[in-house]
């Protein structure tokens, strides 16, 4: 697909400038730091932080654990829990392959909830609820489905009130600590990518340098001023509604498996 038909394609998915009422078309580099990269300072950090934030750049890991129905659906999920269409091709920023690899190589965070199974065999059954989920609701698979009925089953989950199809699993797997571990992983996995920390303006590993002015928010040397841009979301998604006074809303699940929204 060339990058005008692709943009073209994903027009519904882009932010949307208030100004104009137009789509904000896909950049190198969104956020509100232009031209800052952390990677022109890597002569800075000691070898071994070189070598670990490079890998993450340039070797993506490869598919190892799920099977490819599986792998599949995780990748449009992850998607939709940290959209990337303002991003240009070129630097999306890979999350489910460091998912992949985190459970492939069984590393976790060090704990786990007593009503929640391993976390490779959550998200299976996760991925399971979501599919049966999508055939009770529209009678298609979840990837068949358009983006605003993706969003709108995730979002059910993510309200831990998910619509019906999948109640056995939800029996054996609390459906918030499942949401939980779901965006803690796609949210850790992003943010650990340098072309993250550009958009957000982290300076990046502060060894052996480190950081020099550390009182009144003021940017380092190398850093540059942040300058903010208005943006709507996109009409596709449901991520942006009016909703009631966040006191009213359930109190949210705790850190880690139990989850983060």
């Amino acid at each position: 697909m060339l990058p005008n038909e692709r943009f073209n394609a994903n027009r519904e998915r882009l932010p949307i400038d208030p100004r104009t009422d137009l789509p904000l078309k896909p950049r190198a580099q969104p956020g509100y730091y232009p031209g800052f990269s952390t990677l022109s300072q890597q002569s800075f950090w000691d070898a071994t932080t070189r070598e670990v934030v490079r890998k993450r750049v340039h070797e993506i890991p490869p598919f190892r654990f799920f099977k490819a129905e599986e792998s599949r659906l995780l990748q449009i999920i992850c998607e939709h829990i940290m959209p990337q269409d303002d991003r240009d091709a070129e630097h999306r920023i890979p999350i489910f392959p460091f998912i992949d690899e985190r459970l492939h190589a069984g590393r976790t965070p060090g704990y786990r909830f007593e009503n929640m199974p391993p976390d490779g065999e959550a998200y299976r059954l996760g991925l399971q609820a979501i599919a049966q989920i999508s055939q009770k609701a529209h009678g298609k698979n979840f990837i068949e489905l358009d983006w605003r009925k993706q969003d709108e089953l995730l979002k059910s989950i993510h309200d831990a009130e998910p619509l019906p199809g999948a109640e056995e699993i939800w029996s054996r797997m609390p459906v918030e600590r499942f949401w939980g571990l779901l965006v803690q992983d796609c949210v850790e996995m992003y943010y650990a990518h340098p072309f993250a920390w550009d958009e957000i303006g982290f300076g990046g590993p502060a060894y052996p340098r480190a950081y020099m002015r550390l009182e009144r928010g003021e940017p380092e040397p190398w850093e540059v001023e942040e300058k903010r841009y208005e943006w709507k979301a996109p009409p596709a998604c449901v991520s942006d509604p009016a909703e009631p006074d966040i006191a009213a809303h359930k109190e949210h699940p705790p850190a880690g498996q139990g989850g983060t929204h």
